[in-house]
């Protein structure tokens, strides 16, 4: 918002109104003076020593793909049929649509209500584009953005998306968020400010990396202020009602834990943007709960639900020979993936004081055999997870280079011991038998070394007498033969081990209240990583984060954090985030599990795509769609 000199112009305005009470010419001069003397002044500091970049979207590093004029993002089909439906599973149950709120398990895509002022695109890694903003301006230090909103933006229930609204969603994200998320926003902004009913902006605090704050402000969701007044929900409640949202689809029906339909809003505000062309083709999304793996690769089998990502090697490698792919009614394929790992784990506590040495946690690594598992259970289809940016070329490799050692160095007194001078950390090599005798021996060192010594019963015992007991919770069954192995290799070591089955409710339970020793989680990393690493590890929200499974608190984490954020150049951002993924592994806080580069999916074949696919997302329920005639003669047959 331009600030005016009010003096000066009060000043002129009394001198100008002297000569105005005596004729009308001057009466019409002083008007006129005047609104030269605004339009001077605000041309004056908007254009001052303060370079402001006016653009449709914003790239952290480098130049943006699309231009301004583009027409479509250039890998849709900007001619798709719109129509049909998309049919997926997940897994378990749910008794909440909202998922914003740490109370309730909420539905699947239940976010999908929300737009917001910015997007980003599935070919470039660290671009934004207008959303509901038609463009921004930012100064080169991006110390604050000004989003110009579209006027035309509506929410489903036809009421104009304004300025009103981003203001309001901000606050209530602020005070009633996640308390991770609060915990990292009120760090990052200072001030937001409605400069006019479309038109808004985000002020940010100084002394901090502003590189990622604008195209963070601009992802943040927006609701409806007039919703939450009239309606008087509560955001922190959960509820099975979902708030009003300004995004392509609304919801349809729902059976509680069972089924949820999202259908396509006829009125979509946004369907013509460019943005959109070619996205959001199906007529409805329909998601199907399952209690178990098994129990909804069954109902795929019958043609419950029509498209399926397969997670479970065993059934990829043995289970797809029943008569829909016999008769080619489905078809079973690998889609390329540029995807980084999700970081997938074994998670330890932290938090538990048996843990705090860190030979006790590369101890129980030690005894989690993936060579045996991978040609044992899994027909050898995946690799192993070695890095928190696993398939990119941010991972850390061998000893650190000269410009990693120029960001370590001065944090030496920080650090884990050996992270200058060895070779990364990473996850234990085994034997193709389920219980590698050396690195028995090996970890059978660590524990005598950390005071968890054997007895006489063979259990692993501290000088209190205490035994060595991990349990590692399981909600999902298809991990059941996974873990029991595990589970032995444990005990052969002394570690009074326990496999303890729950169901997901007990799960998101005991996760939100940090109730276990080991579960199986994820570290999903970016491409260009920002701020967001503060909510999976930094000390800050290590007690309050639903992301910081691991409750990590490092100093040194925390200040290459900091310097990741910093980095100006995408080559500065390598090797800081190099030199971060190195101390992580120093801490031995999670077991890393398995990835694959590729997708393996299989659907009931009427379902089309693109020829080339972006690297970064499969985009099934962005811009596949349905051919109409492939259905109909498919369900002509029986196929469903």
């Amino acid at each position: 918002m331009v600030k005016l000199n009010l003096n000066k112009i009060f000043y002129r305005r009394n001198w100008m109104f002297f000569f105005a009470r005596f004729s009308s010419f001057y009466k019409s001069l002083f008007v006129l003076f005047n609104v030269i003397l605004v339009i001077l002044t605000i041309t004056k500091n908007a254009n001052g020593d303060e370079q402001v970049i006016i653009a449709h979207g914003i790239s952290t590093f480098g130049d943006l793909k699309y231009k301004n004029n583009f027409k479509h993002l250039d890998y849709v089909n900007p001619s798709a049929p719109k129509g049909g439906e998309v049919s997926i599973w997940a897994f378990g149950s749910f008794d909440s649509m909202h998922p914003y709120t740490t109370k309730g398990r909420s539905g699947s895509l239940s976010s999908i209500f929300f737009e917001s002022l910015l997007t980003g695109t599935s070919d470039e890694i660290d671009s934004a584009y207008g959303l509901v903003a038609e463009s921004l301006e930012y100064p080169k230090d991006r110390s604050w953005v000004i989003f110009n909103m579209r006027p035309e933006a509506r929410f489903s229930d036809g009421t104009p998306l304004t300025a009103e609204d981003v203001l309001f969603s901000f606050n209530l994200l602020k005070d009633k968020g996640l308390p991770s998320f609060r915990a990292v926003i009120e760090k990052e902004i200072e001030d937001v400010i409605i400069i006019n009913p479309h038109k808004i902006k985000f002020t940010f605090k100084t002394g901090i990396p502003t590189r990622d704050l604008p195209a963070s402000a601009g992802s943040l969701p927006i609701f409806s202020k007039s919703y939450y007044e009239n309606s008087g929900a509560d955001f922190e409640a959960s509820t099975l009602k979902p708030a009003i949202g300004s995004g392509p689809y609304i919801l349809d029906t729902m059976d509680v834990g069972q089924t949820i339909i999202y259908k396509r809003n006829p009125n979509y505000w946004g369907s013509n943007l460019p943005i959109n062309k070619g996205r959001n083709n199906f007529d409805s999304i329909r998601i199907e709960y399952f209690a178990d793996y098994n129990a909804a690769f069954e109902g795929f089998k019958g043609g419950s639900y029509t498209f399926r990502t397969e997670y479970m090697s065993k059934l990829w490698a043995t289970g797809y020979d029943f008569p829909a792919i016999e008769k080619k009614w489905v078809t079973k394929t690998l889609l390329p993936s540029g995807d980084m790992a999700p970081g997938q784990s074994f998670i330890i506590n932290l938090r538990r004081e048996k843990f705090e040495d860190v030979k006790v946690r590369k101890a129980l690594g030690l005894m989690f055999n993936f060579e045996w598992s991978n040609k044992t259970l899994f027909y050898d289809l995946y690799a192993r997870i070695n890095s928190f940016w696993e398939n990119s070329d941010m991972s850390a490799t061998s000893f650190p280079s000269t410009e990693e050692l120029n960001i370590l160095k001065p944090l030496k007194n920080l650090l884990p011991e050996g992270v200058l001078s060895e070779n990364v950390a990473s996850a234990a090599v085994s034997s193709t038998k389920q219980l590698d005798r050396k690195n028995l021996r090996l970890a059978s060192k660590l524990l005598d070394e950390a005071g968890w010594e054997v007895g006489d019963d063979g259990l692993r015992k501290n000088n209190k007498g205490e035994t060595l007991d991990v349990e590692i919770l399981n909600d999902s069954q298809a991990f059941t033969r996974i873990i029991e192995p595990f589970i032995e290799n444990l005990k052969a070591l002394g570690v009074n081990a326990k496999h303890t089955k729950i169901d997901n409710a007990q799960m998101t339970e005991r996760e939100r209240s940090f109730d276990f020793d080991i579960i199986v989680g994820n570290f999903p990393m970016s491409f260009t990583p920002g701020s967001g690493l503060k909510q999976y590890f930094g000390s800050e929200t290590a007690d309050v984060s639903i992301f910081n499974k691991a409750g990590i608190k490092s100093e040194a984490i925390d200040a290459l954090i900091e310097i990741v954020m910093a980095a100006e150049t995408r080559e500065d951002l390598k090797v800081s985030v190099r030199a971060l993924d190195r101390i992580l592994r120093s801490y031995y806080f999670w077991i890393p599990q398995w990835f694959k580069n590729v997708h393996t999916v299989a659907y009931y074949d009427f379902y089309e795509h693109p020829k080339n696919l972006p690297p970064y997302d499969m985009g099934l329920l962005d811009f596949w769609w349905m051919n109409e005639q492939k259905y109909s003669e498919l369900k002509s047959k029986g196929a469903f």
